[in-house]
């Protein structure tokens, strides 16, 4: 049912395939935002002589999308870096910007809709200010929505450059505080690593990097993404396990940060999905933190479904109840039932088009 899938783990099955499969590829490939990243795997597997004008003209041109977001991210780093330098703080990136900004291979044709940065809980008032000084403009809510970001949320409601039109969310740690796992956000940030060549400029430790990555894909209740972001795990972990004792070092941090549920279930699908090569010792290890039984066998079900592009060739039946399972399990694991409560029934009676019913919908970074 998923044709990218299929083109991602064996670039040279593409030899054959007809017009209507190209179509369909090219087509999964948009909608899972992967356009631009198959457009690089095939280069890199020397095949693009091998693919159709047509085709190729539309992954090349995402490629080339992607490559000017990249420029753009790197350009604003910049700015973000000296204004939070004036504030005595480093630039720390995270998710996609640390990609493009460390030229990781998870970079490789990835687009994004905004830029992440990490800073201290305790000076995100101070930040925030001098963004809004440097032309930053906050997200207009009410103060219903205002209190739930500053008070429940792991971040900033979102910022926008009004002169360079960049999207921009201020963390103060990755998962919301309200959250049943509790990462230490202040051992993020003392464990994050200068990016090379970009004095001030800061990302988080390898392991730290994977985990945020896994608690953003597992942890949340969008589907639009997942099998981008499973991607971009896959390339990571690809890369960073070159390292010797990676792999228990990332165990090791997992029962650190309190992430060894997300980390579990990313080695998992990563293995299923994408033929990672996830050593055995890792998923025992992680196996032996959660029971096996209905639970594993109903997210299963959700995500051998939403781990697809989500396009309507990849959908079954089940499909829309799976999206559905998925926007209420993220729903149950970041606030707590009488929090929860309240903010469903809050967004039941405002209706689905005011500010509060997003708030929970923010798209996938």
């Amino acid at each position: 049912m998923s044709l990218l899938r299929d083109i991602l783990l064996e670039p040279g099955r593409i030899v054959g395939l007809r017009a209507l499969d190209w179509d369909l590829l090219v087509r999964q490939a948009r909608h899972a935002n992967l356009l631009g990243r198959l457009y690089r795997r095939l280069e890199a597997a020397e095949l693009l002589a091998q693919v159709p004008e047509r085709a190729r003209n539309h992954m090349q041109s995402a490629a080339v999308m992607a490559e000017r977001q990249h420029l753009l991210v790197r350009h604003e780093t910049r700015f973000l870096r000296d204004t939070l330098a004036k504030q005595g703080l480093p630039l720390i990136l995270l998710k996609g910007a640390a990609y493009v900004v460390a030229g990781l291979p998870a970079a490789r044709g990835r687009v994004f809709a905004d830029m992440d940065i990490l800073v201290p809980r305790e000076r995100i008032g101070e930040v925030e200010s001098a963004l809004i000084l440097t032309g930053w403009i906050g997200e207009k809510l009410d103060a219903y929505d205002q209190r739930y970001y500053r008070e429940w949320m792991h971040e900033l409601p979102a910022m926008q450059q009004m002169h360079r039109g960049t999207a921009l969310d201020v963390h103060h740690t990755i998962l919301p505080p309200t959250a049943r796992l509790k990462p230490d956000a202040q051992s993020l940030i003392r464990d994050s690593v200068e990016v090379p060549g970009w004095p001030g400029v800061r990302m988080l430790q390898p392991t730290d990097m994977v985990l945020h990555s896994a608690c953003h894909l597992f942890h949340e209740g969008e589907s639009d993404n997942l099998l981008r972001d499973l991607s971009d795990l896959d390339l990571l972990l690809r890369h960073f396990s070159a390292e010797p004792q990676f792999w228990d070092a990332l165990v090791a941090r997992a029962a650190f940060m309190d992430l060894q549920g997300p980390l579990r279930l990313a080695l998992r699908y990563l293995a299923q999905c994408l033929a990672c090569p996830v050593p055995d010792t890792a998923l025992r290890a992680l196996r032996a933190e959660r029971s096996r039984g209905l639970a594993e066998h109903a997210l299963d079900f959700i995500y051998s479904r939403t781990l697809r592009p989500q396009h309507a060739s990849t959908r079954d039946w089940a499909t829309p109840l799976c999206r559905k399972l998925l926007y209420i399990r993220g729903h149950w694991l970041r606030m707590p039932p009488h929090l929860l409560f309240v903010h469903l029934v809050r967004k039941a009676w405002k209706g689905p088009t005011t500010v509060s019913a997003s708030v929970l919908q923010k798209d996938a970074r």
